[in-house]
């Protein structure tokens, strides 16, 4: 059993593990200390909200059960609000079983028993993921990915392995949430507490995977591709034409690598003229810093050579 972390603790712990972290007005205040024990506190249950525009549900409640609902809310858009520091009505009564298991942060999380002698409420921090629930609503990644960075943020503050990480599914019989393995949430969560808070997490190690082109990105393009009507000097038009009706993006990548490959040599060719110019003035008046006038007109050059990007809409 641990002393629940205070408002400023849990701040710094989950914008030090990357939580996009939101502060409610009066959070830090907000709870149901008055009706019960706020610790020790053994773990933190993953709840998704069963609706969607559930952040003043969450921190409101209703009249048969008051807010805060859960310590910290979690939009589709991955911003975890913070609605308290304290008790909050999220777990309600739960099985011995499964309170057990998290206590010995044992890697098996059996199905609960029937019987609920535990205030979940007094041992667990809650999060109220937004997802209807109904196993077709998705969770964008990014939601995803803060949710598990919340939860091994308060697990490394209080030294806990990814095992104190429970479902509310997983400690009652009541519950269906969240709508997602358990098993591979702890994963994700033992994952990056084998990391620094700082880690990036499967971002920063697949990069190049990232920027590999999809199917999805080959459509977007060619639908793109399909409404260009710009044109370049001396580059044929990307809009289909009668002669060609099916330009495929591949033209389109051709026809802007031709235009960059031309201003290159234009470019290259200004420079080598403008030398020539100012080592002829520098000749001519010994007062001209000709290394300096060539700095200075290079980099005028260079700031319009940005500037030469593709025309808006394209």
């Amino acid at each position: 059993m641990a002393t629940p972390l205070s408002a400023d603790r849990l701040l710094a712990a989950l914008r030090a593990e990357g939580v996009k972290v939101r502060e409610h007005p009066g959070w830090r205040s907000h709870d149901r200390n008055h009706k019960g024990a706020w610790g020790g506190v053994n773990g933190l249950v993953i709840h998704h909200t069963a609706g969607v525009d559930s952040l003043g549900l969450c921190w409101g409640g209703t009249a048969a059960l008051p807010g805060p609902l859960c310590h910290t809310h979690l939009s589709k858009a991955g911003t975890a609000t913070m609605l308290s520091a304290g008790r909050a009505n999220h777990a309600g009564s739960f099985a011995r079983n499964a309170h057990d298991a998290v206590v010995r942060e044992s890697s098996k999380h059996p199905r609960p028993d029937s019987s609920e002698p535990i205030d979940g409420n007094r041992h667990y921090y809650g999060i109220e993921i937004e997802n209807r629930g109904d196993g077709e609503d998705p969770y964008p990644k990014g939601q995803y990915e803060q949710a598990v960075r919340w939860a091994a943020a308060i697990c490394r503050a209080h030294g806990w392995t990814a095992d104190s990480v429970i479902g509310h599914k997983e400690g009652t019989r009541r519950k269906i949430d969240p709508s997602f393995s358990m098993t591979e949430f702890r994963s994700d969560v033992n994952e990056r507490l084998q990391h620094s808070p700082s880690w990036g997490g499967d971002d920063e190690d697949q990069e190049d995977e990232d920027m590999a082109i999809t199917d999805a990105d080959v459509k977007r393009i060619a639908r793109a591709s399909a409404d260009m009507t710009w044109n370049w000097d001396g580059v044929e038009p990307l809009h289909p034409t009668k002669a060609n009706p099916t330009r495929q993006p591949e033209n389109v990548l051709t026809s802007i690598w031709k235009q960059i490959d031309r201003t290159e040599k234009k470019v290259t060719a200004g420079n080598a003229a403008v030398a020539e110019l100012a080592k002829a003035l520098g000749a001519r008046d010994e007062l001209v810093d000709v290394d300096a006038l060539v700095a200075r007109i290079e980099a005028a050059i260079e700031r319009v050579t940005v500037e030469l990007n593709v025309p808006e809409g394209a």
